[in-house]
């Protein structure tokens, strides 16, 4: 893990009161991290992102399935065979993982990882595989086929050759944590940013009282935007085909697969999403994703929960058509 460089970007503001910036950044999750920090305190603004750091990586290590030692990995080399006892923090999340795919119709699914491997995104080894070879793959996935006990504490796969993958929320998940960890410093001004996909505001910096000025950048051209926001306690995550893909036969494949196909998906080119939490912009971009904007305002119109997000989305084509769902 390499070390968070501190940036040590400071510098007076006058809004009310002198206010100090404060910047770092951490590399962690396969991505890099980066926090700004306002307020009076310099040596408090310094110690709430070291905190909120130290929060990313015990995430980091508890549900990574790049490190041998974390508690999914043992889950995903165990549970196929025994229940694997787990923390109630890990059964809690896969537990809130399963009711994301229940209520994306399985769009969202973190046993997507055998697909991820066949199709070559784990390795950035991109591949069309065999039909035999997909077949294999659908075998051993489906969000159905795991079981979390929250009495015993643990998880089982009912297929033996089973894995979880926590890149559809892993981001999201850290990035709320390490919110937290800022509020409950005393921190009334800061942006998150989670691979520059999963961004988090917290109050709104000095010079902006509506909030934290974002732009959605245009899926062909990431020098463009297509689209301005304000966020303020709120989070919003982007997922688009131009993250992780690899082009074969004048085709683009993305990393965003399609659980129930096997096949990378091709819903829409980019979708973003603005909700409360991180862990729901995160995993709710990859549904919008791969249904596609008209399936969204289906399930805002069921649930209620979901009517305040803010979704954008731009479909495929020449010019890519980009616009709020209404």
């Amino acid at each position: 893990m390499k070390q968070f460089v501190l940036l040590l970007l400071w510098a007076a503001h006058a809004f009310g009161a002198d206010l100090l910036r404060y910047e770092a950044s951490l590399d962690a999750m396969g991505g890099n991290y980066s926090i700004v920090v306002y307020g009076p305190d310099r040596y408090k603004l310094e110690a709430a992102v070291t905190s909120a750091f130290d929060e990313i990586r015990r995430i980091d290590a508890l549900i990574s399935n790049y490190k041998p030692s974390s508690e999914w990995s043992e889950i995903n080399r165990d549970a196929g065979q025994r229940p694997v006892v787990v923390s109630s923090e890990s059964a809690r999340l896969i537990a809130q993982c399963l009711e994301y795919s229940r209520r994306s119709e399985g769009a969202f699914d973190i046993t997507v990882g055998p697909l991820m491997k066949l199709w070559g995104f784990f390795k950035k080894e991109g591949r069309i595989p065999h039909r035999s070879e997909l077949r294999d793959a659908m075998s051993n996935i489906g969000w159905q086929n795991v079981q979390v006990d929250g009495n015993a504490r643990s998880v089982r796969f009912t297929r033996p050759r089973m894995e979880i993958d926590p890149g559809g929320i892993g981001k999201g998940y850290a990035v709320d944590h390490a919110a937290q960890v800022l509020r409950e410093a005393g921190i009334q001004a800061a942006f998150i940013s989670a691979a520059t996909s999963t961004l988090y505001a917290i109050g709104a910096p000095p010079s902006e009282p509506k909030g934290w000025r974002v732009q959605i950048h245009h899926p062909r051209d990431r020098r463009k935007s297509v689209a301005e926001v304000f966020l303020r306690d709120e989070s919003m995550s982007t997922s688009g085909n131009y993250e992780k893909f690899f082009e074969a036969g004048g085709k683009r494949y993305s990393h965003i697969m399609d659980p129930r196909t096997g096949y990378p998906a091709e819903g829409v080119v980019q979708a973003s999403v603005i909700a409360p939490r991180a862990i729901d912009s995160e995993a709710w971009t990859k549904p919008v994703y791969i249904n596609g904007p008209a399936w969204m305002k289906k399930a805002q119109a069921r649930n209620s929960d979901l009517k305040s997000f803010r979704v954008h989305t731009c479909e495929d084509g020449w010019e890519p058509k980009c616009a709020w769902l209404q």
